[in-house]
């Protein structure tokens, strides 16, 4: 198993103002972080669009969509905005795709799309990233997977993959679907593994409930029970079960929820101190 480089983003989607959104993506470039990760749903900001103005006020942030409901937009629709994005930001979009969050279903009814059976929606998944793919500068592609088919596809396809597993769900767990994946792909070394930190925070006691609302459960117990999506500790520790996910699990990208961008920056400086020097 090849142990790549770390790579860090941010995962945001909120701004009352452009100039706090704005400060957002130079915030998140300034603590070092890889890229700006931004969801599809319709209680953030429209997707393109928030990364065109984020991609505007940074230079080596690179931008990207954590992932696009593949019911909510023709292929064309998305290889269109992909490459304007490309365009604005010089080559600095990633395109995130999956067959659908779960009741993301609403959001498709209410953008007037078709939600559709879940081979359909695999078929989609496929079209768009191929759409993607044809474009003069394509993306890397982030595939969000959890079943067999979304699985292949991203086995295939993907430059990058993240398993759509339960917010419960332990390292153990992660790991599982990890050799799952390798199991099924002849091209995993060339595949980055993301794994999502929902939150971090020195103990369980110290996770603000409104995480509840994210995770649909109570969060000190989901962290307690060893949730993977939950670091708990200091910043050494949280380096250290980093470091063992990537050794043990192969996951080398991690993607942290904005809220926790600031706390977690020194997770990172620690984890970018252990990396060897680029050869000259």
């Amino acid at each position: 198993m090849t142990e790549r480089a770390f790579r860090f983003g941010v995962i945001a989607g909120q701004g009352r103002t452009g100039a706090e959104w704005a400060a957002t993506a130079r915030r998140a470039e300034e603590l070092g972080y890889d890229i700006l990760l931004i969801p599809d749903t319709l209680f953030t900001l429209s997707p393109f669009a928030a990364l065109a103005a984020a991609a505007a006020v940074t230079s080596t942030l690179r931008v990207g969509t954590y992932v696009l409901n593949a019911p909510n937009r023709t292929p064309a629709h998305v290889a269109w905005e992909t490459r304007s994005l490309q365009t604005i930001s010089d080559g600095r979009f990633e395109l995130g795709v999956g067959g659908g969050r779960p009741n993301g279903h609403a959001d498709t009814a209410a953008l007037g799309g078709l939600w559709g059976t879940p081979g359909e929606r695999l078929r989609r998944t496929a079209e768009t990233i191929a759409a993607a793919r044809d474009l003069p500068v394509p993306p890397e592609v982030l595939v969000a997977a959890s079943k067999a088919g979304m699985m292949r596809l991203a086995a295939e396809q993907a430059d990058v993959v993240t398993f759509g597993l339960p917010p419960a769900t332990t390292s153990s767990g992660l790991f599982r679907a990890a050799e799952e994946f390798r199991a099924m792909s002849n091209r995993a070394d060339q595949v980055e593994l993301l794994s999502g930190v929902t939150a971090f925070a020195p103990s369980i006691f110290a996770l603000p409930e409104w995480l509840s609302r994210q995770v649909g459960g109570d969060p000190r117990e989901m962290a307690a029970s060893g949730a993977a999506a939950f670091l708990i500790g200091d910043a050494d520790r949280a380096a250290e079960e980093l470091l063992r996910r990537r050794a043990e699990g192969g996951f080398s990208y991690f993607a942290v929820n904005g809220m926790f961008m600031e706390d977690f920056a020194p997770v990172l400086q620690r984890l970018r101190a252990t990396e060897p020097l680029p050869v000259a």
